[in-house]
């Protein structure tokens, strides 16, 4: 008689490094939401006569070349990066699973056409893309928000129509088939639950990556505006200041690098409860 397999959220807490990453980002969703209540002072309130000052108990993360508080810039930055990073994967799984599965589960003309559309975009590097758009669109917050969510539809194109082809040949799909069910009720009750899996882990990644395509746009000056704040653009206004005011640039660059991990160690952690091997393991490790 086969064991009954464990719930889920306790092979997630038998991982601390999933249980950490999860916290992390739980914190960067609060700060999100609440940045504005929690910060100390306007996000663009100047004194120059406290500019460049290190951190201290007045200013946490100290102050940047016209006397703005970086602590605060940071926490409303947490807010833009993750409204980019969010609607833009949004975009992109709606987007690209619609056409990933229907690309696998039609075949056909309909297939080839839709992958090599796919391929097309594919054919350009990421950055490079996303500079494309916003030359044709103009610079802002949802001009990268656009741009960051075509990039990453490819992605998500893909992987949907590879796990389409693999479930597609399934009993249960055949049957349904052959018995004369709709392709709707096909597609979204036998096709779409049974590759959420890869589907989740890629959403985890892609979220990191978003980030990431933010700020380079950001520090590029193509993404965000000032006096917008943003991690990527307070980096770029950082670097005449890089040796003699390291803070600048240390307290963005840190929040990037802590929200990007946390969303790449998600996504190993929903690897694990997701993809039957990995489980498992998992569970084996958690039944000795």
């Amino acid at each position: 008689m086969s064991e009954r397999r464990l719930p889920w959220w306790r092979i997630l807490a038998h991982n601390p490094v999933t249980v950490a990453a999860v916290i992390v980002l739980l914190l960067v969703l609060i700060a999100a939401l609440a940045g504005p209540a929690l910060a100390p002072y306007g996000v663009n309130a100047t004194d120059v006569s406290r500019a460049l000052q290190p951190p201290s108990a007045q200013h946490w993360f100290g102050t940047d070349e016209i006397g703005r508080d970086i602590f605060s810039r940071v926490l409303a930055g947490t807010r833009v990066s993750m409204q980019v990073a969010l609607l833009s994967v949004a975009f992109s799984l709606t987007v690209g699973v619609t056409i990933g599965v229907v690309a696998g589960y039609v075949g056909g003309l309909v297939d080839t056409v839709l992958m090599r559309l796919v391929d097309v975009l594919f054919a350009f590097p990421v950055v490079l893309l996303a500079l494309a758009i916003i030359a044709i669109l103009g610079p802002g917050l949802w001009t990268t928000t656009v741009a960051v969510g075509v990039v990453y539809t490819p992605i998500f194109a893909r992987v949907s129509r590879a796990s389409t082809l693999s479930v597609g040949v399934e009993p249960f799909v055949q049957v349904s088939r052959t018995m004369g069910t709709g392709h709707g009720f096909i597609l979204l009750r036998r096709i779409l639950p049974n590759i959420s899996g890869p589907i989740v882990v890629q959403t985890s990644v892609s979220l990191a990556f978003a980030i990431l395509s933010e700020a380079t746009l950001s520090f590029l000056g193509l993404g965000i505006q000032p006096p917008q704040p943003s991690w990527g653009r307070m980096i770029f206004d950082a670097q005449a200041y890089l040796f003699q005011s390291w803070w600048m640039s240390v307290f963005p660059g840190a929040a990037i690098f802590v929200t990007v991990l946390g969303f790449n160690l998600l996504g190993d952690g929903l690897r694990d409860i997701i993809d039957p091997r990995q489980r498992s393991l998992m569970e084996t490790r958690i039944r000795r």
